[in-house]
């Protein structure tokens, strides 16, 4: 009797899955512990294992198929077995329909035309050289969606000045620019929205709209952060082994205050439940990673009770096994704070949403350099970081928050306090 695979639940909030791809074929021989496919949940792309020894007999999901939990995959048993394949044919759910992005069909907005009459350019062959035009010429007849190669210029060499856009529209002898003849940056199309940016879109929502965010900022002198970060980095490169020479990044020496930073306020570290308000005992930290679907958030369990080096080696794991979407759903839950980084990007400042159930995110801006008063009076050149920090307002209060800050800032600017 044939056995019929179902989408396993894969994480605690998993309802739909995605099948990326079949790692076996309809036709092979499977053994217990073959990998079957690999599906995508609402955290991560997991295995799908066999527990059943047979034929795959037949696949009932292609690949890019959004399937409900519990819903039939595909069918193992003996060859020339048959199926009973139409009463529990799995409800699937084509992944072009499912939440994805609602492409409108107004045209984007364009700039307003003057009251004339403008005959389509589809006709008019295009230039094959460069056109003389004045900037001015150019720019009323980019506003007005007017082909300058059909226009004759008056000015030296054929040049093309404003008053002769002008004319032409005025005349009506202007020849509008064919849709078709415009390069887009991209192909219009709908696309279909992966679990992970879908769960991304949902958590954001509801956080933004449950979730009274509050916001402080703090500048600190990065210079001393810099130069400790630089010491230990040539220290590194001469030691023995490989793996001992691996480079500190900012983002590690981050982490590290911001964990420090949380044993001395530990209010911070702490998450609103609607009737009562739940004290971490333990700083599981979560940090900011880039992927192709958006941000994913892997977690340092346990980060109060390891050191720089220690944190440092976890996080590159971490950062590695995101983007190559290995990450387990152990590594993506349970966080206790939140930290995100966009000042390898040059991003100033700006402020993170919170990631519930946190009641904190600390947003970190790029190093600028800057003209600073020194406490002596003299005028000096300081390198300044902006560190923002999203409060859950029934959590957190403002004064803790400011404590918190002001407490990650003296860590920042004496580095050696985590080394201690």
């Amino acid at each position: 009797m044939a056995t019929y695979i179902q989408m396993p639940k894969l994480s605690d909030t998993m309802t739909v899955g995605q099948l990326v791809k079949w790692l076996k074929k309809e036709g092979a021989f499977l053994k217990v512990g073959d990998i079957l496919a690999e599906v995508e949940t609402d955290k991560a792309t997991m295995e799908v294992e066999n527990f059943e020894e047979g034929t795959l007999l037949k696949c009932y999901v292609t690949a890019g198929e959004r399937v409900p939990v519990g819903k039939r995959i595909c069918a193992i048993g003996a060859v020339g077995e048959t199926l009973e394949e139409e009463e529990e044919k799995p409800e699937l759910i084509p992944a072009s329909v499912t939440k994805a992005p609602v492409v409108s069909s107004k045209k984007p907005t364009e700039p307003e035309p003057l009251d004339v009459a403008l005959t389509p350019v589809s006709a008019v062959s295009q230039p094959s050289q460069r056109i003389k035009a004045t900037p001015v010429a150019r720019k009323i007849a980019a506003e007005n969606g007017i082909a300058l190669h059909t226009i004759q210029g008056s000015g030296p060499g054929g040049r093309i000045r404003k008053a002769d856009v002008l004319a032409a529209l005025q005349q009506g002898t202007a020849v509008a620019i064919s849709r078709s003849a415009v390069k887009p940056i991209a192909t219009e199309r709908a696309i279909p929205a992966s679990e992970m940016r879908i769960t991304i879109a949902q958590r954001l929502v509801e956080s933004k709209t449950e979730i009274p965010h509050f916001y402080l900022e703090i500048e600190i002198e990065a210079t001393p952060l810099l130069e400790l970060r630089a010491t230990l980095n040539k220290n590194l490169a001469e030691a023995p082994s490989e793996k001992d020479r691996r480079k500190l990044t900012l983002n590690d020496f981050i982490l590290k205050a911001c964990t420090e930073a949380l044993r001395a306020v530990p209010a911070i570290n702490v998450s609103w439940q609607e009737d009562a308000l739940q004290q971490w005992g333990s700083v599981h930290l979560a940090f900011g990673v880039a992927v192709d679907d958006g941000l994913l958030t892997p977690i340092i369990r346990d980060a109060h009770t390891k050191g720089l080096r220690e944190i440092s080696q976890e996080a590159k794991t971490l950062i590695t096994k995101a983007r190559t979407k290995k990450l387990t759903p152990a590594e993506l839950t349970g966080s206790t704070f939140t930290v995100t980084n966009l000042g390898m990007f040059g991003i100033p400042r700006f402020y993170g949403i919170i990631n519930p159930p946190n009641a904190g995110i600390l947003s970190v801006g790029a190093i600028i350099k800057k003209p600073i008063v020194s406490s002596d009076g003299t005028l000096g050149i300081g390198q300044l970081m902006a560190l923002g920090l999203s409060g859950d307002h029934r959590a957190i209060n403002g004064a803790s928050a400011a404590q918190y800050l002001s407490k990650l800032k003296e860590i920042l600017e004496t580095p050696a306090l985590m080394l201690l």
